[in-house]
C-alpha cells in the first residue's frame, strides 16, 4: 500500500507490458499493441484503515444536511413503503446503469425483467444491476468481501460469467486503448494487490468513528481506485454505496436512488474520484452529499406521481374494494408490466382466474395488453412506466 492513514492518493510501480503476443493479441492489430510494450506506471492504492479524515467544516455540515434528508426520506413513506422500495430501487439500478451509458427505457426494463428477454441488450443488463442492487441491500448487515462478490456475481451471471463474481486476475484500466495501460487516464492496481486493497477497505467500512456520509463516500473512491473487477466496478461500486447506507441505518427500509443524484453531473463526479486518488477526499464527499439531496427531491417526486397514479385508478375501478382487482393495480405500481405468470406468483391468485381480474383494468384504460416475443399474452401500464421515464429524464438533467 502506498500510505498509512495519512493520505487517499495513490503511490505508483513500475511493471512492465509484454510483447503482442504474450498478451494474446493477433497479427490484425499486431503494431497498435507492439507500441504498448514496455514500461507502464500502475496504481499503488492507499491504506484507508486507519484513514484520518480531516475535511472543512463547510463539507461535514453538508454531509450531514444530506444525511438528515436521507433518514427522513426513508422515514416519511412509513406503512406505504411496500411498492415503492421495489420502484426506488430499480431506479437507481437504472440511473446507475446510466452512469456507465448504459440506457433503456422504462418499458424496455420492466418488460426484460417480468418476461425474461428483450430485443435490447441494455435492458437486460439493467435488470442485471438491479438483481446486484438487490444483493447489496440483502447482505448490508455483513459487508465484507464475499458480500462485495456476491454483489459483482448477480450483475455480471447472465453478461459475463467468466468474470462474475471474481476478483480479477489482470491489468486493467480506464480510458487509452484497448491494446495495453500505456497512455490510459488511469491504471489501476496490479491485480496481486486487489485482495488485499479489499481487505484494507472492509476494515476502514467497519470503523464507527467517522460521519457516516464522508464515510460511504470514500470507502467508494476507494473501492473505484482499487477496480477489483474486469469490468462492473461503477456499478458494484453504487451497489456498496446502498449496502452502506443499509449498513449503516441511515436508511432502514428504503433505496435512495443516490446514482440518479449522481448523474445530474457526471463530469464533476469523475472528476472527484481523480481528485480522491490524488490526495483530496473532499469533493467526492461533496458530490455524494449533493447527489443524495437531489436522489431524495427525485425519489419524492417519483413517489407523488405514483401516488397520484394509484388514486386516479381506484376512482376508474369499479370492482368491490376487496376484489383483487386492486391487488393487482397495487402489483402495477411496482411491476409496470406484468402477466399472468407474475401476478400468479406475486398475489397467490390462480392462473386460472388472473384473466377475469385483469378485465376491468383494461376497460378502465389502466393497462394494455401485448405480446411477448414468444406470442404470449402480457399487459404494461403505461401511466406507470411515463412517471419513470419522466423520472430518468430529471435524473440526467445537469443541475
Amino acid at each position: 500500500m502506498s500510505s498509512h492513514g495519512a493520505t487517499t492518493a495513490v503511490g505508483y510501480e513500475t511493471l512492465i507490458w509484454g510483447m503482442p503476443t504474450e498478451a494474446g493479441y493477433g497479427r490484425q492489430n499486431v503494431r497498435a499493441a507492439l507500441r504498448q510494450s514496455g514500461d507502464y506506471q500502475a496504481a499503488i492504492p492507499a491504506e484507508v484503515e486507519n484513514l484520518e479524515v480531516s475535511l472543512p467544516s463547510r463539507i461535514l455540515a453538508d454531509a450531514e444536511e444530506a444525511s438528515q434528508e436521507i433518514a427522513r426520506f426513508d422515514a416519511e413513506l412509513g406503512d406505504e413503503i411496500a411498492p415503492f422500495a421495489s420502484v426506488l430501487l430499480r431506479s437507481e439500478s437504472a440511473a446507475s446503469s446510466k452512469i456507465e451509458n448504459l440506457t433503456a427505457s422504462a418499458r424496455a426494463i420492466a418488460e426484460a425483467e417480468t418476461l425474461g428477454h428483450s430485443r435490447r441488450r441494455n435492458a437486460s443488463v439493467i435488470v442485471a444491476n438491479t438483481e446486484a442492487m438487490q444483493a447489496a441491500v440483502a447482505l448490508a448487515d455483513r459487508i465484507d468481501g464475499t458480500a462485495i462478490l456476491a454483489m459483482h456475481a448477480a450483475l455480471m451471471n447472465a453478461s459475463n460469467p467468466d468474470i462474475a463474481g471474481r476478483w480479477r486476475t489482470e491489468q486493467v484500466w480506464i480510458g487509452g486503448g484497448d491494446f495495453g495501460p500505456r497512455g490510459a487516464d488511469f491504471i489501476a492496481p496490479q491485480h496481486s494487490r486487489v485482495p488485499g486493497a479489499i481487505d484494507d477497505l472492509i476494515r476502514f467500512a467497519g470503523r464507527d468513528d467517522i460521519p457516516v456520509l464522508p464515510q460511504i463516500a470514500i470507502a467508494h473512491a476507494q473501492f473505484e481506485t482499487i477496480h477489483p473487477f474486469p469490468d462492473g466496478n461503477g456499478r458494484t461500486g453504487r451497489a456498496l454505496i446502498q449496502a452502506m447506507l443499509r449498513n449503516k441505518r441511515l436508511t432502514r427500509q428504503v433505496t435512495v436512488p443516490v446514482s440518479a443524484g449522481l448523474l445530474t453531473d457526471t463530469d464533476s463526479y469523475f472528476q472527484a474520484l481523480t481528485a480522491y486518488r490524488e490526495g483530496d477526499p473532499s469533493p467526492i464527499v461533496e458530490r455524494l452529499s449533493a447527489a443524495s439531496i437531489l436522489a431524495v427531491d427525485n425519489g419524492r417526486h417519483l413517489v407523488s406521481d405514483l401516488r397520484t397514479i394509484r388514486q386516479f385508478w381506484a376512482s376508474k375501478i369499479t370492482a368491490r374494494r376487496d376484489s383483487a382487482v386492486h391487488r393487482i393495480a397495487d402489483l402495477l405500481i411496482k411491476r409496470p408490466v406484468i402477466n399472468a405468470k407474475l401476478v400468479t406468483r406475486e398475489l397467490n391468485i390462480p392462473m386460472s382466474n388472473v384473466y377475469r381480474y385483469l378485465d376491468p383494468l383494461i376497460k378502465a384504460g389502466i393497462i394494455v395488453e401485448f405480446t411477448d416475443q414468444s406470442r404470449n399474452r402480457a399487459w404494461r401500464a403505461p401511466e406507470v412506466l411515463a412517471a419513470l421515464d419522466a423520472f430518468a429524464e430529471r435524473a440526467g438533467r445537469r443541475s
